[in-house]
């Protein structure tokens, strides 16, 4: 198992949660995904896989969600 945290940009409701959540979760590979949201500010992003996910893969799957942009961890 391999767990990564990323920034998230551009989240504003639970509906941005919930689009987020749904298409990284159909990324091959990814048991869990955790957003927590910060509104106005950085949301952090925990994705759980069997492997490592690329970040061109995560990339597309925040792009096809919406609006957001995917940054490294925040701190």
């Amino acid at each position: 198992m391999s767990t990564s945290t990323y920034g998230l940009t551009g989240l504003t409701c639970g509906h941005c949660v919930s689009a987020v959540t749904e298409e990284v979760s159909a990324i091959d590979g990814v048991s869990d995904v955790q957003v927590e949201l910060v509104t106005g500010g950085t949301s952090t992003l925990t994705v759980t896989a069997d492997g490592e996910v690329s970040k061109d893969d995560l990339l597309a799957a925040v792009d096809e969600a919406g609006d957001y942009q995917l940054t490294d961890a925040p701190a």
